[in-house]
């Protein structure tokens, strides 16, 4: 059988005027700012300016990932479209995806098969120009940071103690490390330099936990930049960066209006890294999304350890938000490379390799009852070489936590394969309430909350923080970051720390090898392993099989 590829999908849909979809999510033409016919920036006073109560908010999380795929953001817009189809008035909020990727290995991330937003070529590409203007604020900082140091350097700013670094939305390894100012005084001060990219940019975590033009202009001001050769941090604010970078982010700021293949109103805006950022969309999409529907349905970055937590532990703790319903996403195939299987090996029934693996599905979904205690049902992504027996064995494992599971055919049949998914989650918002908890308070220390987060979330047995890290922790308690919610950046294919543990491991410890303030995003990060702020392309990038025609017409973007 011959599927067609996610664009050819997306290319045969006959989207509607994005006028036609405000009008479904009740907003009036007044607040439309049109970016052609299918897209659309939505003005912010729109937020203050309605009167109706939000809506029902669902999150949408992952086992921990694997090469064999779950398909998160998928079973987001088709869980969405699953709500429309029964009835219900339903909005998406969702992130917009990094040109790495998208020219890189992972791909987009505008869903897949009959589950997708449109346009998914605009969407993957340059969309309305917000990332761009991150990073064009991101580089004007970076730009005054050296004009202060050419011009006298009043500040007292140790260049050695740099920590802000310029940014490019690319997946391009050569800029990791380098030096510039270079070629006579004329031309700056000679230093170590380097590249981030743009998701991992500082500004991305705060554009998207602003609340206001206001509280972005505020956040920005805080940002820190470097230390002086006395150890005190320099910010944005002491170098009246902060109102020039507000005015090149005031219109990206704004929500992005877009369409699922069926026409269910969707926001994409925003999408910080989900490992050294919170790895969600924006809180003001989310807020206009939840005034505008009565169902809200979200995602976050990659497993519910890494993903799920922050958007628990802190978009919710920054925002006030609190979810109704929580959809873990699994699938058999990804349970089975848990319980220890090639990838060449998942077309046979293996139960052996099934009840191995399972113990990860099962440690996410405890955590979403019995950590964070919010209501949560199992979404089983159904492949065609999944057995019977195989899907039973995970319906009775979760039936013994008390949760239900559904299977979901969205990738193949769009809306209507979410219909039993989407029906589950409405009884589980209007029958089981919750009673939402973070997985640690406010006034402890940081090393108590990242302990916190390791023992509970993790299941590990603790931490390891390492002599470099002690020192930066007491530093950033002594400048009054303390209460601050910590954003642990460690591997993805793990609940630990090391990404060969597959699975659901047990006393393992975690290392913290050193904790930065995102001051202005208001957490404080903790690195627990090599993490890579600038991503290099493959061997084969998927930019070599992209293509457009003579009318335009874009080719082998998935």
């Amino acid at each position: 059988m011959n599927y067609l590829s996610d664009i050819e999908i997306a290319q045969q849909c006959k989207p509607k005027h994005i006028l036609e979809i405000a009008k479904v999510a009740h907003i009036d033409e007044k607040y439309i700012e049109q970016y052609g016919n299918y897209k659309a920036k939505v003005d912010l006073s729109l937020i203050n300016d309605t009167k109706k109560k939000n809506g029902k908010l669902v999150l949408v999380t992952a086992i921990t990932p694997t090469p064999a795929g779950e398909g998160k953001t998928t079973t987001t817009i088709g869980l969405a479209d699953g709500l429309k189809r029964i009835g219900k008035d339903v909005t998406v909020a969702l992130r917009e995806p990094s040109l790495g990727p998208v020219f890189g290995i992972k791909g987009g991330a505008a869903g897949g098969g009959y589950a997708q937003v449109v346009p998914m070529e605009d969407i993957n590409l340059h969309f309305t120009g917000d990332f761009h203007a991150i990073g064009a604020a991101n580089n004007l900082l970076a730009a005054m940071l050296d004009n202060h140091i050419q011009q006298g350097n009043s500040l007292g700013i140790d260049t050695k103690k740099i920590t802000w670094k310029r940014c490019v939305d690319m997946n391009d390894r050569q800029l990791r490390f380098v030096v510039d100012g270079l070629g006579g005084k004329v031309n700056g001060t000679p230093r170590e330099d380097g590249f981030d990219i743009t998701v991992a940019s500082e500004i991305m975590a705060v554009f998207c936990l602003a609340t206001s033009i206001s509280d972005l202009k505020e956040r920005l001001s805080k940002i820190i930049v470097g230390y002086t050769y006395d150890d005190k941090p320099v910010t944005c604010g002491d170098l009246n960066a902060q109102g020039a970078m507000t005015a090149l982010l005031k219109d990206a700021l704004k929500p992005n209006l877009v369409q699922t293949l069926e026409g269910t109103p969707a926001f994409v805006h925003g999408g910080p890294f989900a490992n050294i950022a919170h790895g969600c969309n924006s809180v003001m999409a989310t807020q206009m999304a939840l005034k505008m529907g009565d169902y809200t349905v979200t995602e976050a970055g990659f497993g519910a350890d890494l993903g799920a937590e922050k958007f628990l532990d802190i978009k919710c703790r920054m925002a006030g938000l609190t979810p109704d319903a929580v959809v873990m996403v699994a699938t058999v195939r990804a349970l089975k490379m848990h319980g220890g299987l090639d990838k060449k090996e998942l077309a046979t029934e293996d139960l052996a390799a099934l009840e191995k693996g399972i113990p990860n599905l099962l440690r996410h979904v405890s955590n979403i009852k019995n950590v964070y205690k919010l209501p949560c049902v199992v979404a089983v992504n159904r492949f065609p070489t999944d057995t019977d027996n195989e899907i039973d064995f995970i319906v009775k494992k979760c039936q013994e936590l008390g949760v239900n599971t559904v299977l979901s055919n969205v990738w193949a049949e769009g809306g209507k394969g979410g219909e039993n998914l989407a029906k589950e989650v409405v009884r589980l918002c209007e029958e089981e309430k919750g009673d939402f908890t973070f997985s640690y308070a406010d006034d402890m220390s940081l090393t108590e909350k990242i302990e916190a987060v390791v023992k509970k979330v993790y299941g590990g047995r603790g931490i390891t923080v390492l002599t470099n890290a002690k020192k930066q922790i007491a530093q950033l308690e002594d400048l009054g970051f303390g209460k601050c919610p910590v954003c642990i950046a460690k591997t993805q294919y793990s609940f630990s720390d090391d990404p060969t543990k597959l699975g659901a491991p047990e006393n393992f410890t975690v290392t913290v090898k050193n904790v930065k303030v995102s001051a202005g995003a208001g957490f404080v990060v903790v690195l627990t392993g090599d993490i890579m702020t600038m991503p290099g392309l493959p061997k084969k990038p998927a930019a070599e099989n992209i293509d457009v025609d003579a009318n335009g017409k874009i080719t082998g973007l998935f």
